[in-house]
């Protein structure tokens, strides 16, 4: 190694969990360096919705006003069209949370607000362009990790080391931790659609014979989730881009005519390989992992990166104060790391079901149908009585087990 440094906790990857968990650690006094392999933020389609749970995190942090000065857009409800007929499947107007909606805004923009307050904190420390390559380990713990910097390698010395790097985390294949497979028969295809004055507003989703398309509205453009069979890109492409596009505006007909300027080239269209997974056992000695490096999860209802925010919260209530002991010790610090994973299992078990549920009983069969289905009878319930909306959007919206924040905050 050419270089090393010390800290109390060295977080791998700077996505939501990994930010959100450094600014509430060093927030507590902890010397925390977070290590984000990118040189900045600046990805589309990652997951752009922030829920009214992680909101009101936002609140109880003291950040929600300035935080909501940042660009964004609301969505007060979700829609689903079947050829005609509307239905509007939830609406967080009437959740129990301080904000009734979802803030659309790129996770640039979410990022780089929790950095910049994160900053004003002496022992955050943000390394860019520095990608955790593997862990140093001695006598069966995990004593740090080793990053490919622009400078050259580095070793970083840590009492914890947390994996938050992403489903296909480098740090728990390191640590040999056993992951279950649940199984994702699809995958999706993201693209972006200028959006024009005269077309509706509001996010939602278009059903048809055999295609499903999520539509999420972000004031200029659609952000657009388009469903396919897992490992179903190959013949798409094989079809031609034409038909690709014209299968598209079939099913959304106000794309029609602005498509071959849209999607000019496949490059346009970007696919996510779905998986659904989770670690049997998130931790070992000096490691723990959270968000997608403890449990990927399907895009379906869009509530990954609430459930990331939701475990990076939990562990710092129930790290934060004995990382900032500078006496505390492994023997401290190790049966912690049982009880983030024991808080936060039981909505990650039961989402997982849900979204595999969801995939096998009603997307799968969706894109066998050679025909445009009816509007099925729970959406028309919905319709029917307005009141019933508020159960799939506190399912989305707010979740199993929404955590706040309790972890101590030091004066700066």
């Amino acid at each position: 190694m050419s270089a090393s440094v010390s800290t109390r906790c060295c977080i791998a990857g700077g996505g939501p969990a990994g930010i959100m968990l450094g600014l509430l650690l060093a927030r507590a006094g902890v010397d925390v360096t977070v290590l984000e392999k990118h040189g900045d933020f600046l990805r589309d389609f990652r997951g752009d919705t922030v829920h009214p749970s992680t909101l009101e995190v936002m609140h109880e942090l003291g950040l929600l006003d300035e935080f909501l000065a940042r660009p964004h857009d609301k969505a007060y409800d979700l829609r689903v069209t079947t050829g005609r007929e509307e239905a509007v499947i939830a609406d967080f107007r009437r959740l129990p949370t301080r904000c009734g909606f979802i803030a659309m805004m790129p996770q640039w923009e979410f990022l780089d607000f929790l950095r910049d307050h994160a900053v004003r904190y002496p022992g955050f420390h943000l390394l860019m362009n520095a990608e955790a390559t593997g862990l140093v380990q001695a006598q069966g713990r995990v004593t740090g990790v080793t990053a490919r910097t622009a400078d050259g390698e580095l070793r970083i010395d840590a009492g914890l080391v947390i994996g938050a790097d992403g489903r296909r985390s480098t740090l728990r294949q390191a640590a040999g931790l056993k992951v279950l497979d649940l199984g994702a028969p699809i995958d999706v295809l993201w693209m972006r659609i200028a959006k024009r004055p005269d077309d509706p507003a509001g996010s939602g989703g278009r059903i048809g014979a055999g295609h499903f398309v999520a539509m999420i509205d972000r004031g200029s453009y659609w952000q657009c989730a388009y469903v396919i069979p897992k490992g179903g890109i190959s013949a798409i492409q094989a079809r031609g881009l034409d038909a690709f596009r014209g299968e598209l505006a079939q099913l959304v007909p106000i794309f029609a005519g602005r498509l071959d300027q849209e999607l000019p080239a496949w490059d346009a269209v970007k696919l996510l390989s779905v998986s659904v997974d989770r670690l049997e056992t998130w931790w070992k000695p000096g490691l723990l992992c959270i968000g997608d490096a403890a449990h990927a999860m399907s895009p379906i209802g869009g509530v990954g990166i609430n459930l990331a925010i939701q475990d990076a919260v939990a562990t710092a209530n129930i790290l934060a104060a004995t990382l900032a002991d500078p006496k505390a010790g492994a023997d401290a610090i190790t049966p912690l790391l049982q009880q983030v994973q024991a808080r936060r299992m039981l909505p990650t078990r039961l989402v997982q079901w849900a979204q595999v549920a969801a995939q096998n009983n009603l997307i799968n069969p969706l894109l066998e149908r050679q025909q445009a289905p009816a509007m099925p009878f729970a959406l028309r319930l919905l319709n029917r009585v307005p009141a019933l909306r508020v159960i799939p959007a506190y399912a989305v919206g707010v979740g199993i087990r929404p955590e706040h924040v309790r972890s101590p905050k030091m004066q700066v």
